[in-house]
């Protein structure tokens, strides 16, 4: 790449999709859908449960194949499976903490593209628990090296779905603050979070699904006018 292209790659959205529709067995969930994810933005997607959230983030990775519109990273068409684009392109962590159970911290962080030092750099809290069997960490020291590993990789983009989901609010707030952090360096960041007043705080800007369908964006300062609108879309099951 010479430098006009890395000028427009730094320039323009790290991650972006146009008429994305995606589902599953050919039936669309998601439809029609425009994002973007710039250098140095936590972007929040949110909706009810059945929004389409979950769907979105696995067709953006590459654990399913888009049924219509595009997907770019880093201003390039990308079509191949999760294992081609995750890695030094992408991030991704789910609410699932995908690691080694019998393996140790040190052994999982090892296997990971950027080892054990860049993530402990960002999560500091794990240098204590290197040699601990992954299995036996609690939920949240699980996440923390499930992210601490997808982030020692250096991805362009970080897709995380629910990376919270069950851990107590202090948790929350430090894994919040990691991607805030490494954002801030440069990653754009795409979050889906049930904790949304705390993701909110560190947000740069907000999507939020009904149905399958974009119906609100905005950048955080907005919507955080409208934020007990978007609270009872999760709690009545209908998004905004």
């Amino acid at each position: 790449m010479d430098k006009e292209q890395e000028a427009a790659g730094t320039d323009g959205p790290l991650l972006s999709t146009a008429g994305l529709s995606a589902g599953y067995h050919g039936v669309a969930v998601v439809h029609e859908l425009d994002l973007e994810v710039r250098p140095g933005e936590v972007v929040l997607l949110l909706g009810a449960n059945g929004a389409g959230k979950t769907t979105t983030m696995h067709t953006l990775a590459g654990g399913l194949p888009a049924l219509q519109g595009e997907i770019k990273i880093d201003g390039q068409v990308v079509r191949g499976p999760a294992h081609r684009r995750c890695g030094r392109q992408l991030g991704y962590v789910t609410e699932e903490r995908l690691i080694f159970g019998t393996m140790s911290v040190e052994d999982n962080l090892r296997l990971g593209r950027g080892g054990p030092e860049p993530a402990l750099e960002l999560m500091p809290e794990l240098r204590k628990l290197m040699r601990r069997k992954a299995a036996l960490l609690s939920g949240g020291e699980q996440q923390m090296l499930a992210l601490g590993r997808a982030l020692a990789a250096g991805p362009r983009v970080l897709l995380a779905d629910e990376l919270s989901f069950g851990l107590a609010p202090l948790i929350v707030q430090r894994l919040l603050e990691v991607v805030r952090t490494a954002a801030d360096a440069g990653l754009g960041a795409l979050l889906v979070e049930q904790h949304v007043r705390q993701a909110m705080s560190i947000a740069d800007r907000i999507y939020v699904l009904r149905r399958g369908r974009l119906i609100l964006q905005g950048t955080a300062a907005e919507m955080r006018g409208r934020l007990s609108e978007i609270e009872d879309s999760y709690l009545s099951g209908t998004a905004a």
